[in-house]
């Protein structure tokens, strides 16, 4: 997993200055190594450019997607459950696409331009959108409340389509790389630098929430009430806003350049593993193991576990091995070292928990569209004045729980559990994504509860109306949808951040941009799979004699059983990450494990200097 030294792009703008205001200077050197280039690293200074930005970008992006469930239901005429199967592929599109991002930015382009490129194609992708809206002939012809209505054409979806396209671009590139570009820009290695970035990632899940809530708010009660022309202009004039402001700081800031991507090394391993599998285990692996590490590595050493056995034949040193004199192997492909063969020991020990957090996003994922319909047909009026909350705008309950509870956990709850623990951080990070799951299937349990009480109410008692192309709009208030929705935002405060937390501490250094997005990359296998399931159950149970679960009308389908059925698979879901957590063995590097020895010595000494003094 070789990559080239750090290397940043300079500019005749990068003059050397220090100052209070988060400005930090440092030297760095080149990737030849001859020459010294001064390097400014800006801090807070560019920050307005980077927040601004992704402020903006944020609430564009989010504002155009929140309600577009709701826009392909009413404007492009589609049917529920297509659009809903719809929504999901998109959402899986982009969230496999951060993957692709992360290799490109690594490998080729750098942080910097591969985010010049998205921010374009998120405003693009956006203003398609707003078209298709605002165009007459780019959208079927408006339904009313008939019963069967005229779906799309092959112009109109194909253009719709293409905007959504260039959403992917987009945010696809945007998510794995903001964070890192925006901790470039502080010194990593001054104390102030390290505050600065803690403080910024602060500011990131602040300003990605502040975004949520305002576009879950104010934009869709402007789409699903004023205009949805108006109400998609209003992303469409922020992201462009958000561009000139990205491009504003061009000259100020640090731009890390490409460095070569790590899936090299992973190949190298598993290819030379492949090659030597007849070779048998060495006896001492610590000692009889190829292990050189060249000056200045990247990352952390890490101590030799004895999982895998298998890849360890990669570093096995043959006689047709040959060594440079540099010491490092002559043929890569071939010879690997120890440090690269635990470093793919860390990343293969974490795909079955990955897998067991891909489909624990599967409860997220049916809580940002099936409770948007459910709203739809209940009592969503708020007081006597008549005013009605979006139907879309209920998912904002979910991002008001994650948040309230994310303070609560780091104020209350974590100081309470470290007394107990004796953990930094409380509970491990493995029990922070378990306790997670374990809330995702009661978020799932109550939904159905609450949604087979929601079609009681409608087929017993009065109706207060009937929504169009759906059916009668059931008495009971939409609030009871409050507890599913937080109970989820509660999953999302223990799973979602623990698994950033567990992948960024997990994964060697040299892998952090994918670390970030194989977060993306399973919500992106949840969301096919939550097509695949809703098409599947769409299509076995419509012609059944109980009826389809998942009706066009709420009151005629059996929602309840749909999320019954959630229920117990994320059960079995919990029982398998429970039995994949026993026996992970979380990434030891010898620092770490010489300082656990160290602080044994040390607490021995102090217990026979104790027990003289005691005699």
């Amino acid at each position: 997993m070789e990559r080239k030294p750090f290397e940043v792009e300079t500019t005749e703008d990068h003059k050397p200055y220090s100052d209070g205001g988060g400005s930090d200077l440092t030297s760095t050197v080149d990737s030849s190594g001859d020459e010294q280039k001064k390097l400014v690293y800006r801090g807070w200074k560019v920050m307005p450019y980077i927040i601004g930005n992704e402020t903006f970008e944020k609430i564009g992006i989010i504002g155009t997607l929140s309600n577009l469930l709701v826009y392909l239901t009413q404007v492009f005429n589609l049917k529920k459950y297509t659009a809903a199967t719809i929504i999901s592929a998109f959402s899986g599109t982009i969230n496999f696409g951060t993957f692709f991002a992360a290799f490109l930015c690594d490998t080729y382009f750098g942080r910097y331009k591969t985010l010049s490129v998205a921010v374009i194609a998120c405003f693009l992708g956006s203003l398609f959108i707003l078209m298709t809206a605002a165009v007459p002939g780019l959208h079927p012809t408006p339904c009313g409340t008939k019963s069967s209505c005229q779906g799309p054409n092959g112009g109109q979806v194909l253009f719709l389509l293409l905007g959504l396209a260039l959403l992917v671009v987009g945010a696809g590139g945007i998510r794995p790389c903001n964070l890192a570009f925006g901790a470039d820009q502080f010194n990593p290695k001054s104390e102030s630098g390290r505050k600065g970035i803690n403080s910024f990632f602060n500011w990131y899940f602040f300003t990605f929430t502040f975004a949520q809530i305002i576009s879950l708010t104010l934009v869709v009660y402007i789409q699903s009430n004023v205009s949805w022309t108006i109400g998609l202009s209003i992303p469409v004039g922020l992201m462009f806003l958000a561009c000139v402001i990205y491009f504003a700081g061009h000259n100020l800031y640090v731009k890390v350049k490409a460095s070569g991507s790590p899936l090299a090394g992973i190949a190298r391993v598993i290819a030379a593993a492949i090659k030597k599998r007849g070779l048998k285990p060495v006896k001492k692996p610590c000692s009889d193991l190829y292990n050189h590490i060249p000056p200045n590595y990247a990352n952390s050493t890490l101590k030799y576990s004895d999982q895998f056995r298998f890849l360890d034949k990669a570093a096995v040193m043959t006689p047709e091995d040959k060594l440079k004199p540099d010491g490092t192997a002559s043929d890569p492909w071939n010879l690997c070292t120890m440090q690269q063969v635990e470093e793919v020991k860390c990343i293969v020990r974490v795909i079955p928990i990955w897998l067991a957090c891909a489909v624990y996003y599967l409860a997220i994922t049916l809580q940002m569209t099936y409770p948007v319909f459910q709203a739809l047909q209940s009592d969503r009026r708020l007081g006597s004045g008549g005013f009605k909350i979006p139907g879309a705008t209920y998912v904002v309950f979910l991002m008001s729980g994650m948040t309230v509870f994310i303070i609560f956990y780091d104020r209350v709850l974590v100081p309470s559990l470290r007394r107990v623990t004796g953990l930094d951080n409380g509970i491990t990070l493995l029990q922070r994504i378990g306790s997670g799951i374990f809330f995702a299937l009661l978020s799932l349990l109550v939904s159905g509860f609450v949604e087979e009480r929601r079609r009681a109410i409608a087929l017993t008692k009065p109706t207060l109306g009937i929504e169009p192309r759906a059916g009668e709009i059931s008495s009971m208030s939409a609030m009871w949808l409050i507890p599913q929705l937080v109970l989820a935002g509660i999953a999302e405060a223990f799973a979602a951040v623990g698994q950033m937390e567990f992948y960024y501490k997990q994964f060697p250094e040299n892998m952090k941009s994918f670390a970030g997005s194989i977060f993306y990359v399973g919500a992106g296998v949840s969301s096919y799979l939550a097509s695949f399931l809703i098409s599947t159950v769409h299509k076995t149970t419509e012609h059944s004699r109980s009826g389809n679960w998942l009706a066009e009308d709420l009151n005629k389908g059996k929602l309840d059983y749909f999320y019954f059925m959630l229920t117990g698979l994320m059960f079995v879901n919990m029982v398998y990450f429970l039995l994949m957590a026993k026996f992970y063995r979380y990434k030891v590097t010898n620092d770490e494990a010489n300082s656990v020895i160290k602080t044994n010595e040390e607490e021995t000494k102090e217990n026979q200097q104790h027990d003289k003094s005691y005699v």
